[in-house]
């Protein structure tokens, strides 16, 4: 996976997560002080998940079909690489469902332009290959339904908000009065997860010309998802690279990479957090009072699984500060939350907290079309620095980054 972040661009190079560290006292018997020359570790353990959202539909009825006539929305968050993956079933038949293309339906150009209007043309209807048309059970591979016009029965339309990033496709039943007049049943959704380079799962649900699996058998022949669910649930999550980190040996009171609750300084957090680059406040900090050194862990995004390490001198009476990206976000970073003696060693990442730098308007993080990730560049917002709240479903520090000193 990390020759996949090396493909991003030079703006992008720090796409990462990021940790926070805060001050040790007596009562940490896993710190102890040591003098002079030591390291530091940044290691990405989060955990990837092959989907960054996922939910379920059904109709709104006293049923929870979606009978003809009637229409069932689905909202959800993507960037340009990432496509909408859903499957229903066909009603009226033993094992038919209906599902797009692989990966799913395309949801941006190659330019970066969302989709919106009618994308009915993107949904097939498939044979999952376990009943015939007797209801007799057979052991076929997935296929497409011959002879069935797939988009006269079934209407998508796509809507799109652009500060957000957010989608919201309109199934319709269209099959009213065809030859081919169906429910749908309750169906499943997801957005597959993207590293920098590739989808996570290019082929969700099910793989064409194969075996069809428990999960998709379910719903092509009972319209039953509880066993999608149940695997889609397992499978979703945030997950994020981290960008190299900015390690900052000082003397005062005064962190000097942010101040929570303050603006930004504009001397180089918000490049830090929203791009990974670690230059401009690097550069900038040397002139800043108090400070006694300034190193940089890593030099290229670190994915999940890889860690960055810097060797720093501190002397007793010195505070130690470090900032690293949520590389999947608009503008988070990791730091320490309070000062933190510089001679102290062991695992400091109960000290870390995720922050929001306020300058870029959020979106579901791994799933914006502004983000780094995605090439973009966040919408500019001028708010407080303030810690990461829970409107969305973000892994906690210590799975996400693991900070050591020793």
């Amino acid at each position: 996976m990390k020759k996949t972040f090396l493909k991003l661009t030079a703006a992008v190079a720090g796409i990462v997560a990021a940790f926070t560290l805060s001050s040790c006292n007596d009562s940490d018997n896993d710190m102890m002080e040591i003098s002079s020359q030591r390291t530091i570790t940044f290691e990405n353990v989060v955990t990837p998940k092959d989907f960054v959202e996922s939910g379920s539909f059904q109709g709104t009825g006293a049923a929870p079909v979606i009978l003809p006539g009637q229409s069932v929305a689905i909202k959800f968050s993507a960037g340009k690489a990432q496509s909408l993956m859903f499957a229903t079933m066909y009603g009226a038949s033993k094992d038919w469902f209906f599902a797009s293309k692989q990966p799913g339906i395309k949801l941006f150009t190659d330019n970066g332009t969302a989709i919106t209007g009618d994308v009915s043309s993107s949904v097939l209807l498939w044979d999952n290959g376990t009943k015939d048309n007797a209801g007799q059970s057979e052991n076929k591979p997935i296929a497409q339904v011959p002879n069935v016009n797939a988009p006269q029965l079934m209407k998508l339309n796509l809507d799109y908000n652009e500060m957000t990033s957010e989608f919201t496709l309109t199934i319709t039943n269209t099959s009213g009065g065809t030859a081919n007049e169906t429910p749908f049943s309750p169906g499943v959704w997801a957005v597959s997860n993207y590293n920098g380079a590739q989808l996570l799962n290019s082929v969700p649900f099910f793989t064409p010309n194969s075996l069809s699996n428990p999960e998709i058998t379910d719903i092509a022949q009972m319209g039953n998802i509880d066993k999608m669910k149940v695997k889609l649930n397992a499978s979703t999550g945030i997950m994020t690279g981290l960008s190299p980190a900015l390690v900052v040996i000082y003397r005062g009171d005064k962190n000097p990479v942010y101040e929570l609750g303050k603006m930004d300084t504009g001397m180089g957090l918000k490049e830090i957090a929203q791009f990974g680059n670690v230059s401009k406040l690097q550069n900038s900090l040397k002139s800043f009072p108090g400070i006694k050194g300034i190193y940089v862990a890593g030099n290229a995004p670190v994915p999940p699984g890889n860690k960055i390490t810097t060797s720093f001198k501190a002397d007793p009476g010195d505070k130690i500060a470090y900032v690293t990206m949520f590389g999947f976000s608009n503008d988070w970073f990791y730091a320490n939350e309070t000062n933190i003696d510089a001679t102290v060693k062991g695992d400091l990442s109960s000290k870390t907290a995720l922050f929001d730098s306020g300058t870029g308007v959020d979106q579901y993080p791994g799933a914006g079309n502004r983000q780094a990730l995605f090439g973009g560049t966040p919408q500019s917002e001028t708010m407080v620095i303030s810690k990461v709240g829970t409107q969305y479903p973000v892994p906690s520090v210590q799975n996400v980054l693991k900070v050591t000193v020793n």
